[in-house]
């Protein structure tokens, strides 16, 4: 949920009541993405091709309509919260290129930078991360060779061309390129940390995410609830892993999906990356493992058919939600990032329906509540700790929130969800009653 000025999606007014704040991302985008990738999914599934370089196809299949909805029916390019104006050369050819000339010098040594960082952390050469790796070092030269005629071209229309890459390339260069504007460096680091961070996370489990939907056969997803009820939860987390993963890969101008601002708040950071590896706090054997002693729905409720469809369909319902809330996104999901304010689909009900959406799944599928010990003592353990991890992604709303709430758009919707936002409005009534969940009711 983030911000811009410019944006597509709004309501209109019937009751007298202020309208919701237009969103920055229309319906039709991710309509497109789903269609491009519902089609690759359908014929890799009809050839059997399930190997990592498939699943990487179909974020490309997914993100190839988007671009195009948001160019040809939405013309993002043309908005001016892009920075850029089309109409006339903003600036000679040599201007253009002196500034092109620091800003790639700052752009390589960013991505040197990385490729160090990628090398020297040893989590990225085992299990998916080597693939990602991989991929990585493949696709390293083209974009080294794509990167200089894009930012030559883009200098000449660019408003304000020297953003937070110039200013990095001010200081690789050093004295003769000038003195870098002060913030432009740390806020070029902070956004290319979470690029670096994210995307290769994401490329490191969409290949598993993509097969695991493609082995299943006709027919397996009929063979009762519960296999009904993985078939589509493995269906939707495809479909949110590949929406996130484009999400990361297309942070460009252009399109206006590029990052406005990464969150400067350390506790951001902090609340963000633990729930994420290398660092994940509630994997197997962290100290926040709620699994231990516990049986998950489908084994506690066997035997009951009808209980077992109605529980099954509310996992598939919050696992729907979840993935909406990336879908709603378009080509602008990211964590930790300004890039435009999304207003439409779930975040009319709240303002952070993923983070809602997934703590109900994880009570209701691993059920803490249970103990296969029979020891009240792992039921209280179990549940104090996934009561933890809930308090973890409070504290990631308030976070981010907290970056949010400067931007006047954000401000717009926040307020308009206080007051109409279903969701909103209910735990306001609760939170109301504890000031210290009062300042701002984050969900």
């Amino acid at each position: 949920m983030e911000s811009s000025s410019d944006s597509l999606v709004s309501s209109t007014p019937t009751d007298g009541k202020l309208p919701c704040p237009p969103s920055a991302v229309s319906h039709g985008v991710g309509f497109a993405g789903l269609v491009g990738l519902g089609l690759w999914t359908w014929a890799a599934w009809y050839y059997g091709m399930s190997g990592p370089h498939a699943g990487i196809a179909a974020v490309l299949a997914c993100g190839l309509p988007m671009v195009l909805w948001s160019v040809l029916v939405d013309k993002v390019h043309r908005r001016a919260s892009t920075g850029i104006d089309w109409s006339a050369q903003q600036r000679s050819s040599k201007e253009a290129m002196d500034i092109s000339i620091v800003k790639l010098t700052g752009l390589w040594a960013t991505w040197g930078a990385i490729a160090l960082f990628y090398g020297m952390a040893r989590w990225y050469w085992q299990g998916g991360y080597t693939y990602a790796m991989q991929l990585l070092t493949w696709a390293a030269p083209s974009l080294f060779i794509l990167s200089i005629p894009y930012v030559v071209w883009l200098d000449r229309y660019l408003v304000q061309p020297k953003d937070g890459t110039y200013a990095f390339g001010q200081w690789v260069i050093g004295g003769a390129a000038g003195k870098p504007a002060p913030g432009a460096i740390g806020d070029h680091v902070r956004a290319w940390a979470v690029k670096a961070f994210f995307l290769a996370f994401m490329l490191s489990i969409t290949p598993i995410n993509f097969a695991n939907v493609i082995g299943w056969r006709m027919g397996d997803p009929l063979a009762g609830p519960v296999a009904f009820t993985n078939f589509m939860i493995t269906l939707l987390f495809m479909i949110d892993v590949a929406f996130a993963t484009i999400g990361y890969m297309m942070t460009m101008k252009p399109l206006d999906a590029h990052i406005r601002r990464a969150n400067p708040h350390m506790a951001g950071w902090i609340a963000a990356l633990i729930c994420y590896p290398p660092f994940v706090l509630m994997g197997g054997g962290g100290p926040l493992d709620y699994h231990r002693g516990t049986a998950g729905w489908s084994q506690w409720l066997a035997g009951n058919d009808a209980i077992l469809w109605i529980w099954g369909a509310v996992l598939i319902a919050l696992t729907g939600i979840y993935a909406w809330a990336t879908v709603a996104f378009g080509l602008r999901f990211s964590n930790l990032t300004h890039r435009g304010i999304i207003t439409h689909g779930p975040y009319r009900l709240s303002r952070h329906p993923a983070y809602l959406a997934k703590n109900l799944f994880w009570w209701l599928t691993v059920m803490p509540f249970l103990s296969t010990s029979g020891s009240w003592v792992d039921v209280l353990r179990n549940c104090a700790l996934l009561g933890l991890t809930g308090a973890i992604y409070y504290w990631r709303a308030r976070t981010e929130e907290e970056h949010l709430l400067t931007d006047l758009d954000y401000r717009a919707y926040y307020d308009w969800m206080q007051a109409h936002g279903p969701i909103t409005r209910a735990l306001a009534v609760v939170t109301r009653h504890f000031p210290v969940l009062n300042r701002r009711d984050t969900l």
